[in-house]
């Protein structure tokens, strides 16, 4: 398997670079959650990232490498694109 060293921006990974698992294409995978064990034995905490462009090139724009961003609310869940849409309160 191969991994690319890759920035985590915000949240308690804040400046670390950290080996992350690639796709076959090359891509890392689009969210990153990590579980922190509560100290109490409770459910653990679960810190999610979502992977963005770190740059993009001059002429094309495609993108030159990837960063996690931290996202405090964390991860939404998965909707099909043919249920029903939700009630607005």
């Amino acid at each position: 398997m191969q991994s690319e060293n890759t920035l985590f921006v915000g949240g308690p990974l804040d400046g670390r670079v950290l080996p992350v698992l690639v796709g076959p294409t090359g891509k890392p995978p689009q969210w990153y959650e990590i579980p922190v064990p509560d100290a109490d034995g409770g459910a653990p905490a679960v810190h999610a990232y979502r992977l963005e462009p770190a740059g993009h090139s001059k002429r094309l724009g495609l993108p030159r490498g990837w960063k996690y961003t931290y996202v405090p609310e964390g991860r939404e869940p998965r909707r099909w694109p043919w249920s029903k849409p939700r009630p607005t309160a």
